[in-house]
């Protein structure tokens, strides 16, 4: 249900300025403090399906005031759930007029001026909710190209900005609230509602075969719980957000809410097992061997937490690239974890997991580069030459760039980064995930250089027919869901922003 390999990489990235001083210990995760039965107010709007929303016996329900209950359960705290209009949230938020409010809130920058966020515990993406026979458009390109269509949408929204990017704001009509917005679309007022995936849901549910998803998410964001700036709520509430991912409590609910009438599915326990990892060790921020001698990365964080969640003790192991498939194919490790590109190619011989990141190929200079603007310019200069590590798909894309005899191929990239510093070398064709751990590495020396000219998936790989699969998928799931993907992103690839 997520979002297109084009935007997601980018939507992700606004964590990385919220979360900077991001501190949970991926291996266990903080202590659970106790709040002594203190009282909580929490504000929701009681009208975003399914987050909150009253019922049909009067009553107020939705994910909030579940995930609210479990909460203070662990906390030792009494959730008192206030209803507010969402015009003047965040203001009543950064003046303290309650302690947290808790409604499908979105984080960004410009929000986190006068409100504190709590970790994310939801990912999703903006898509289009139309009626159950619309015809006319199937997806947001084509409805953004047809100029007769209209878009509702509820004001001072994240919602609201993303229709406007999308149509300009001469075809977007905005409402009090989404429960306003999708009448005017069952009524024909509008042809689309601009929605959040998680709340179209509620909608849909509550409107059965009336209204529909056209289209795929054409955002990435993350949700979460607003607070008084310097609150002391921030910590204990984070602190209870990794306790119900670790147990799949928040994939539960989210199955609970954002899924109803699909059999719920719960995570697999592998009974404390062994799982070999292959790794390089040579490909940061997935995996190095960093400063104090310790192997470390975005693998070896993202392998503790599927193995806290379905219960299985994740043994790392060093592998060359160099036969890395065969080795997987053959059974040799359980699981390899390199940064590995999904292709058709490669599952003639392995097996992957579903995507747990997506990417592009991207060109990698030095800091001072002026001789090319992106990768169309990068092409036209027969002089420019592009090392690469032997093996990759990133060699692949760089010969269809280039063409074999302008790209030199290396044992590792490590050794083609080091070509370009000294200059045997005018760019390396890498991930942008990769590249992102070679910046880091070497501040003020490199640099990216135009946009990416692929979209690509990243997937871990199996011996065909593993009995791993599955559990490692249902994992990966949560960890998307409930937005730990998102702070693994933010740790590993954009440390510091």
């Amino acid at each position: 249900m997520f979002v297109n390999r084009k935007t997601r990489l980018a939507g992700l990235l606004v964590i990385t300025l919220l979360f900077a001083a991001l501190s949970v210990a991926v291996a266990q995760g903080p202590e659970l403090p106790d709040l002594e039965g203190r009282e909580v107010v929490v504000a929701v709007e009681n009208a975003y399906p399914p987050f909150n929303f009253i019922g049909q016996d009067g009553q107020p329900a939705g994910w909030d005031y579940d995930v609210w209950q479990e909460i203070c359960l662990r906390l030792n705290c009494v959730p008192v759930m206030e209803e507010w209009a969402w015009d003047g949230l965040f203001e009543a938020a950064g003046a303290g007029e309650f302690d947290v409010a808790a409604d499908g809130i979105t984080i960004t920058e410009e929000r986190a001026k006068i409100v504190a966020f709590s970790d994310p515990y939801m990912e999703y993406g903006q898509t289009l909710l139309a009626r159950a026979d619309e015809d006319r458009f199937a997806s947001a390109d084509e409805f953004a190209a047809d100029p007769s269509l209209r878009a509702a949408v509820q004001q001072g929204t994240t919602n609201e900005l993303a229709a406007i990017d999308l149509v300009g704001p001469e075809r977007v009509d905005s409402y009090e609230d989404f429960g306003v917005a999708v009448q005017a679309l069952l009524s024909g007022d509008a042809d689309a509602v601009v929605i959040d995936t998680v709340a179209g849901i509620g909608f849909i549910t509550q409107n059965p075969d009336t209204l529909k998803f056209v289209g795929e998410p054409f955002t990435s964001e993350l949700l979460g719980f607003i607070f008084q700036p310097g609150s002391d709520l921030v910590e204990p509430v984070n602190a209870a957000l990794w306790s119900m991912r670790r147990d799949g409590t928040l994939w539960a609910l989210y199955q609970k809410w954002f899924e109803p009438g699909k059999e719920p599915e719960t995570l697999p326990d592998l009974g404390g097992r062994e799982v070999v990892v292959a790794v390089e060790n040579a490909y940061p921020p997935f995996n190095y061997i960093g400063e104090n001698g310790e192997p470390e990365g975005w693998d070896y964080d993202a392998w503790q937490e599927i193995c806290i969640r379905i219960n299985c003790v994740p043994v790392m192991e060093e592998w060359a690239w160099d036969g890395l498939f065969e080795a997987a194919s053959a059974g040799e490790f359980d699981v390899a974890a390199d940064g590995i590109t999904i292709t058709e190619e490669r599952a003639k011989i392995v097996a992957f997991s579903d995507p747990y990141m997506y990417y592009g190929q991207a060109l990698l200079a030095v800091a001072d580069e002026d001789r090319f603007a992106d990768a169309e310019e990068f092409a036209a200069n027969p002089d420019l030459r592009a090392a690469v590590q032997q093996g990759t798909t990133n060699e692949l894309a760089a010969i269809e760039l280039l063409g074999p005899e302008r790209v030199d191929s290396y044992e590792d990239f490590g050794v083609a980064v080091q070509a370009l510093l000294s200059g045997d070398a005018d760019a390396v064709v890498i991930d942008t995930v990769a590249g992102i751990g070679f910046i880091n590495n070497n501040p003020g020396r490199l640099k990216f250089v135009g946009e990416p000219f692929t979209s690509e998936a990243l997937g871990f790989i199996f011996q065909p027919g593993s009995e791993l699969i599955e559990p490692v998928n249902a994992a990966l799931r949560s960890m998307r869901v409930d937005g730990t993907l998102a702070i693994l992103y933010a740790r590993w690839f954009e440390p510091g922003e």
